[in-house]
């Protein structure tokens, strides 16, 4: 069965939230939830989200799975407030242990932050079924951005993360901690051997001027256009064209808070003795 999807699209991150579902009324799952951060003030802001809860009570839908592809470096997650709300099980790739663990050092964060994945409700392992009301979603590794990276297939469509972007955007950077070239390139081969006309949803935009944002491409639309990884790219090439890329990039704007609360699945660290939540800024690490 095809699912339903509705796409929203935050312009400060770039960043598309997507629900899935069947029909009016049915379950659905909502898959990487944006919570706005303002880095000049420290505080957070619900305005992202607030649509997407909107939609899904409007629709009259169940929310079952509350999904992230990654742990992002880009926006914080608003899984814990969509939880709040609405209910449902927030899930990510059981390798986010060995995020965690990476960044655990990299924060020196406090003694009980356990890097075994428990902050999630469920941790999903490699070609593992999620089931929510008559629809599945197939949920495959595709590691190479980050080590815990993961691909939602249900049946004509894919959510595919921070894999592939747009055509004319390209492919996602390896060089975070635990990110590698040669990972990506085999995920994104795995993602393009599904059928040409399979769906594709992105879950970032960074249009050129001339074009309107898009979340959808399909597998023929990459593996013919995709300006880093066209067919006929070998995956020495890619990953050469990949590394220099890289080695030009800043770090993501909101890398340091993002990482530090998607790590715990949306939590914010634990309160200090006055009461007030704090996050870390390493000096010279990254």
């Amino acid at each position: 069965m095809n699912p339903i999807v509705n796409s929203f699209f935050d312009t400060a991150t770039s960043t598309f939230t997507y629900v899935v579902y069947e029909k009016e009324g049915s379950t659905c799952a909502v898959i990487d939830s944006v919570l706005h951060f303002d880095q000049k003030s420290g505080r957070t802001n619900t305005s992202p989200v607030e649509p997407v809860i909107s939609f899904i009570q409007k629709k009259k839908l169940q929310v079952e799975w509350i999904l992230e592809t990654h742990a992002h470096a880009d926006h914080l997650s608003a899984a814990q407030l969509m939880k709040s709300q609405l209910g449902g099980k927030i899930a990510i790739g059981q390798h986010i242990q060995q995020v965690q663990t990476t960044f655990k050092n990299i924060f020196n964060l406090e003694e009980a932050f356990e890097p075994n994945g428990s902050q999630f409700d469920h941790l999903i392992e490699d070609d593992e079924q999620l089931v929510f009301g008559n629809l599945v979603f197939h949920c495959f590794r595709v590691p190479g951005h980050t080590p815990a990276c993961m691909a939602y297939q249900c049946g004509d469509s894919i959510f595919v993360g921070d894999t592939l972007f747009p055509p004319d955007v390209g492919t996602a950077r390896c060089d975070f901690p635990g990110g590698d070239a040669h990972h990506l390139y085999r995920s994104i081969k795995k993602i393009l051997s599904y059928p040409d006309q399979t769906k594709l949803y992105m879950c970032h935009d960074y249009p050129p001027n001339h074009r309107e944002i898009s979340c959808v491409t399909t597998v023929a639309q990459q593996r013919k256009d995709n300006i880093h990884i066209h067919d006929g790219v070998s995956e020495v090439d890619y990953v050469n064209m990949r590394q220099k890329r890289d080695a030009t990039l800043e770090m993501p704007t909101l890398i340091l808070p993002a990482i530090q609360i998607n790590i715990r699945a949306g939590h914010f660290p634990p309160k200090e003795s006055n009461q007030v939540s704090y996050l870390k800024l390493p000096l010279n690490i990254l």
